[in-house]
């Protein structure tokens, strides 16, 4: 068995605009919710055998909107709702920075992928990244693996900085929401067993 194949594949997952609603730079519990599809998708991609890591930038950390308490009591918030159904995440990354810190961890940069490949063995070129940002797929690309853009969120409004690109902005994957792209994610795991 080849080196790649004792390592486990991981989706990683962005937060706001794909998980849970949009909000402003989200800074209160009360206003944490979940999108739907959300439970089904990670349901869906436990039972593939994917690690769910969820990989967000939170430049409201460093821009001063909200403490990196804060954020971990929001975070601890979203796990607790999704353990209940035994779908919490295997591990929670941020960036707090802001652009122009010029950090390693921010997207599309990769520091927060490789702190989780480190941890848990993950193979990056059988991982994806879902997200409704450019810098959601550019992640998944710039790791070796495939990048996934969402249409909620922001997405529709990135989905334009994309057709503007004249296509040298593309991603692996346009899907509807988190569902489709878990859909998408099995789909393809199931084709490849297959050969």
């Amino acid at each position: 068995m080849g080196k790649s194949r004792t390592k486990r594949p991981a989706v990683f997952i962005d937060r706001d605009g794909t998980i849970i609603q949009e909000r402003f730079y989200l800074r209160k519990i009360k206003d944490v919710r979940i999108l739907r599809g959300t439970e089904e998708a990670l349901q869906l991609l436990r039972g593939a055998g994917y690690l769910l890591i969820l990989v967000t930038n939170q430049s409201g950390i460093g821009r001063g909107y909200f403490t990196e308490t804060k954020l971990k009591q929001i975070h601890a918030h979203i796990q607790k709702k999704l353990t209940k159904k035994g779908l919490g995440f295997d591990a929670i990354y941020y960036c707090p920075h802001v652009p122009d810190d010029k950090c390693t961890c921010r997207k599309p940069k990769t520091g927060m992928v490789l702190q989780a490949a480190k941890r848990f063995s993950i193979d990056l070129s059988r991982s994806f990244t879902i997200g409704d940002h450019v810098n959601d797929f550019l992640l998944g690309q710039n790791m070796g693996g495939k990048g996934i853009f969402i249409l909620t969120g922001h997405g529709r409004h990135e989905y334009k900085k994309i057709q503007a690109s004249s296509g040298k902005m593309k991603p692996d994957i346009v899907a509807k929401n988190i569902l489709a792209a878990a859909r998408c994610i099995v789909a393809a795991q199931d084709r490849q067993e297959e050969k």
